[in-house]
């Protein structure tokens, strides 16, 4: 009989009817396909299960997330090489049971419970979200907000750096030329020039994160900032920053959804990377909450990830794995539809600056930098969490490489009734 990696990569190209692009190494220590390509590495019959009672991507998330699967060697290549033959062949039920109408396949999913042992669904992990309301109302988007960043201000210093900028970074043209603490400084300088800081204004962050936003908004351009949280280990870190920085007295972090915020008008409002959470349904109200708490003339910044129109946009789901492990509740949409929200709200828009590939490379540094101190990292979150922050840091570096997802840097002012946006005749100037 052949050895555990053989059968089961027979196997899996009898049901994906293509050659498996990496090696497998099974939990006998058997091994099979070409030396060259990077490992998957099957650790016990368990994740056999897994993938078995839930096929496609989320089956293997919680492979990966358990430790019953790991990757050796490279990282990104194997997800490139395995993304078409999971994440891009759909998962829904009606396409599991066509693919088991095929007799090939039948018979493959025969054979792999034959090696998968005790025909029992093994409990998901702990990790693992269980609710999907997407009611996206202030109660679940705080549960949403705390699982993905309460998981300890410790861990989050070692993936972001010193600048604990979480969100896309600001690259110069030359690779390598700068840090990515020198790259996050200047993303913060870019959303600070957009909105025309000066000294005596009032900037609400909303989303404020660590407190990086509103301090350098404070100390560098003289404005009072209000930052708003949903994350009390977020605002207790943000607080003692500004704390340390002198700034109590030009910046307040409240824990705070920001339809509560009542105390506008303010100048300017900043949101970097914090819209991906409101959802849709709720995508509306959102931007009319902020162009309310702007005074005329007031500009907004809109950081946010956006992913491709569908030609059929009913068809469109919440990625499982970012949902269950990552972002519950988040929702992403294209350029276009955030831009007619924003507009329907009443704001003008002026400026939409993709800044897609500058994303790739800040994952790939947060991976780097999970990397480097890994036995650590596992130790503060635990072991599952490190996997999945790994998994979808990497995962997503390679979706915004190959444009399957983009960021988008929106800038957009209430024009007041005279027409005057009091944005300059020339707002970027192409090197």
């Amino acid at each position: 009989m052949a050895d555990a990696a053989s059968r089961l990569r027979s196997v899996a190209e009898q049901v994906l009817g293509v050659p498996l692009p990496v090696r497998l190494r099974a939990w006998d220590g058997s091994q099979a396909g070409p030396p060259d390509a990077p490992t998957i590495v099957v650790r016990n019959r368990r994740a056999l299960r897994r993938i078995l009672f839930k096929p496609g991507e989320l089956g293997v998330a919680r492979a990966w997330v358990a430790g019953d699967l790991d990757i050796e060697g490279d990282l990104y290549g194997a997800l490139a090489a395995m993304s078409g033959l999971i994440w891009e062949r759909g998962e829904d039920d009606r396409t599991v049971l066509q693919a088991l109408r095929d007799p090939v396949v039948r018979a493959g999913v025969g054979e792999l419970l034959k090696l998968a042992g005790p025909p029992v669904p093994p409990a998901p992990p702990r990790e693992e979200v269980r609710r999907r309301s997407h009611l996206h109302t202030r109660r679940s988007d705080k549960q949403a907000i705390s699982h993905h960043y309460d998981v300890g201000n410790d861990f989050y210093e070692i993936v972001l750096g010193p600048s604990m900028v979480y969100s896309c970074a600001y690259w110069g043209s030359v690779e390598n030329a700068e840090t990515l603490e020198t790259a996050q400084r200047d993303k913060l300088e870019l959303v600070c020039a957009k909105l025309g800081l000066t000294p005596g204004q009032r900037l609400l962050d909303v989303g404020c994160g660590w407190g990086s936003m509103a301090i350098h908004a404070a100390r560098e351009h003289g404005v009072s900032v209000v930052g708003v949280t949903l994350s009390q280990e977020q605002a207790t870190y943000a607080r003692k920053r500004v704390a340390d920085e002198g700034l109590t007295d030009r910046v307040e972090i409240r824990v705070q959804d920001y339809r509560d915020v009542r105390d506008g008008p303010y100048d300017a409002i900043s949101s970097i990377g914090m819209a991906e959470h409101v959802g849709a349904e709720r995508y509306l109200e959102y931007a009319q909450n902020l162009y309310g708490l702007l005074k005329p003339g007031g500009r907004l910044l809109n950081h946010q990830i956006a992913r491709r129109p569908q030609l059929d946009e009913s068809t469109y789901h919440v990625d499982r794995f970012i949902d269950a492990y990552v972002f519950p509740d988040g929702e992403l949409a294209p350029i276009g539809t955030t831009v007619t929200q924003l507009e329907r709200a009443g704001f003008e828009v002026r400026d939409v600056e993709p800044i897609r590939e500058h994303y790739a490379r800040t994952l790939r540094q947060w991976v780097a930098n999970l990397e480097a101190d890994w036995p650590r990292a596992m130790r503060l979150a635990g072991p599952g969490r490190a996997r999945v922050w790994r998994l979808y840091m990497a995962a997503s570096a390679l979706a915004f490489e190959r444009n399957r997802i983009g960021v988008n840097q929106v800038l957009a002012v209430r024009t007041p009734e005279s027409g005057a946006s009091g944005l300059p005749l020339r707002t970027r100037t192409w090197n």
